[in-house]
C-alpha cells in the first residue's frame, strides 16, 4: 500500500472515532448552514481535526473541505467530513466521511469509512479497489433491461425504471460504492460538490467501473452501461 493511501486510512480511523460517539447521540448540535443544507456539530469538529492533523503531518499540503473551505495549492486533500448529514442527524446509519488526495489536479486515492455500517471502501490509483480489505469490482450485466439502478431525483427513476430490472433511490456515497462492488450497475446522483465525490472516483474507476456528468450531475456504472444510461437520462 502506497504511503498516501496508509495515511488516507489513518484519517479515516482518526474521522471515526469522532463521528461514531456523535451518532445517535441525545444532545447533537444541528444547525441550517446558509444553502440550507444541516450541519452538525460533528461534522465541524471532524473537518477541524483532519486539518490539523494534515497540517501537523503533511506541511506544506492544503485541505479542501465543506465546511471551510480550500487552502489551495498543487496538493491537497478533499474532505467531507459526514458525507449523509441528513442520515447522522436522524439516527440512519448511511453515512461516511470522504477523503481523498489530489495531486496536480489529479485525485489519486479515496477511502470512504461507513462506520455505523461497518464498512469502508478505498482504492489508490494502479493499485484495485477494496470494501473491508477485499478486492471488489463492478458487474458484468451487458444490458439495461437486466441492470439494477440507484438515482437521487425521482425524475430520474421515472426514466430508468421503465428500462432497467429493478430501480430504487438510496442516495448520496452509498450508492457509488454498491456499484463499484458489483450490486448495482449505475447510480445517478444529484449535481455535487468535489468533495462528494472525488473519494469515490479511485474507487469506481480502481473496480473497473466510469463516472461522468450528464445534465450536470454526477453518474457511476459498471462501463459496460455507461452510454446507455447517459442516453436515457439525455432523452
Amino acid at each position: 500500500m502506497n504511503a498516501d493511501l496508509a495515511y488516507a486510512l489513518e484519517l479515516a480511523d482518526a474521522a471515526d472515532a469522532l463521528t461514531l460517539p456523535r451518532f445517535r447521540v441525545a444532545d447533537l448540535l444541528v444547525e441550517t448552514k446558509p444553502d440550507l443544507t444541516p450541519v452538525t456539530d460533528a461534522d465541524r469538529s471532524v473537518e477541524r481535526m483532519l486539518r490539523e492533523r494534515v497540517a501537523e503531518d503533511r506541511p506544506g499540503e492544503g485541505v479542501l473541505g465543506e465546511e471551510e473551505g480550500d487552502d489551495g495549492g498543487a496538493v491537497r486533500w478533499i474532505v467531507d467530513p459526514i458525507d449523509g448529514t441528513r442520515n447522522f442527524s436522524r439516527g440512519i446509519p448511511v453515512w461516511a466521511t470522504l477523503i481523498a488526495l489530489e495531486r496536480d489536479g489529479q485525485i489519486v486515492c479515496g477511502v470512504a469509512s461507513a462506520p455505523a455500517l461497518g464498512c469502508r471502501w478505498w482504492a489508490a490509483r494502479g493499485e484495485g479497489a477494496f470494501a473491508n480489505g477485499s478486492p471488489i469490482g463492478v458487474s458484468t450485466v451487458e444490458h439495461l433491461s437486466d441492470a439494477s439502478v440507484s438515482c437521487t431525483y425521482a425524475r430520474d427513476l421515472a426514466r430508468l425504471e421503465p428500462l432497467v430490472w429493478h430501480a430504487r433511490g438510496l442516495g448520496d456515497f452509498w450508492q457509488h460504492v454498491l456499484v463499484a462492488e458489483g450490486a448495482l450497475e449505475a447510480a445517478v446522483d444529484a449535481k455535487l460538490a468535489l468533495w462528494d465525490y472525488a473519494a469515490i472516483e479511485p474507487i469506481m474507476i480502481e473496480a473497473g467501473g466510469r463516472v461522468g456528468e450528464v445534465g450536470g450531475q454526477f453518474v457511476s456504472t459498471n462501463g459496460l452501461l455507461h452510454d446507455e444510461v447517459f442516453a436515457a437520462l439525455s432523452v
